[in-house]
């Protein structure tokens, strides 16, 4: 019988990692390991470590100790950009764009080698318009996954918040991920573009296999879109299991009222 989260089938595996900035530990002994192609959310309340969990994934930070395995390879030593190279990209809470650039163009941007930025493709606008055509066909295809295709010409600065979150994630697809971390995705976005988003994400695991770990504050989300839920108070994991069980821990109910208390 199969079994989850083994080993054998997981995409990523964090081993008892720890981070500490001056006296705060945001992140302390942490582990899980997650499967290939599923649907995982991490939730806790503010404070409790989940950004900086994935700034160690990301590797925008380094961990003082332990391991990250992303697909059989150890990745908590190497650069940003590396990790994100090898398949392992994230998005942020606030989309990053450039309000002067077209739509397309943001998505442009995010493509690796470019012959234009070098000496030779200076000397070779043959090659640089052959590889910006290209680029283009791509975020094309990939402003057409999340539904902006009508919005390619036009400056990013007039979209709304939950079109820029759409925008930032068909910018991570540029990068043909194997794992997205989404940062609060669906934060300060209209009903009716969470239900877009929501499709997007499931159109993208279906079709692409694309294994998500996301980090969200509205539980009844998370509850309907997740195969999993972990929930860290403290810098820990304090419950890792199915939705339905998560609502029924008495940590995780102890956790939210006590920070609940705390900002009262």
């Amino acid at each position: 019988m199969e079994t989850t989260n083994t080993l054998d089938s997981a995409v990523l595996d964090v081993r008892n990692i720890s981070v500490s900035f001056g006296g705060v530990k945001p992140v302390q002994n942490v582990s899980f390991t997650i499967k290939e192609n599923s649907f995982t959310s991490v939730i806790g309340p503010n404070g409790a470590g989940k950004t900086s969990l994935f700034n160690l994934l990301s590797g925008m930070n380094k961990v003082d100790s332990g391991e990250i395995i992303f697909r059989g390879e150890a990745i908590q030593s190497i650069h940003a950009h590396k990790i994100a190279q090898k398949g392992l990209v994230r998005t942020f809470q606030g989309a990053k764009i450039i309000r002067r650039l077209t739509v397309a163009e943001n998505l442009m941007m995010a493509v690796q080698g470019n012959p234009g930025d070098n000496l030779m493709g200076f000397l070779n606008p043959r090659a640089r318009k052959s590889f910006e055509a290209k680029a283009r066909e791509e975020a094309m295809r990939r402003l057409d996954q999340v539904g902006l295709t009508k919005f390619a010409d036009e400056y990013a600065g007039i979209l709304s918040g939950g079109q820029r979150k759409l925008l930032d994630l068909s910018r991570a697809l540029m990068a043909d991920p194997k794992m997205l971390l989404l940062d609060e995705p669906f934060a300060g976005v209209n009903p009716t573009l969470v239900e877009k988003l929501l499709t997007v994400l499931a159109a993208l695991r279906k079709e692409q296999s694309i294994t998500f770990l996301l980090i969200e504050h509205d539980l009844e989300t998370v509850m309907n879109i997740s195969d999993r839920v972990i929930v860290m108070a403290d810098g820990k994991i304090i419950a890792d299991g199915l939705p339905n069980s998560i609502y029924e821990n008495d940590l995780v109910i102890d956790a939210y009222l006590g920070s609940r208390r705390k900002d009262a």
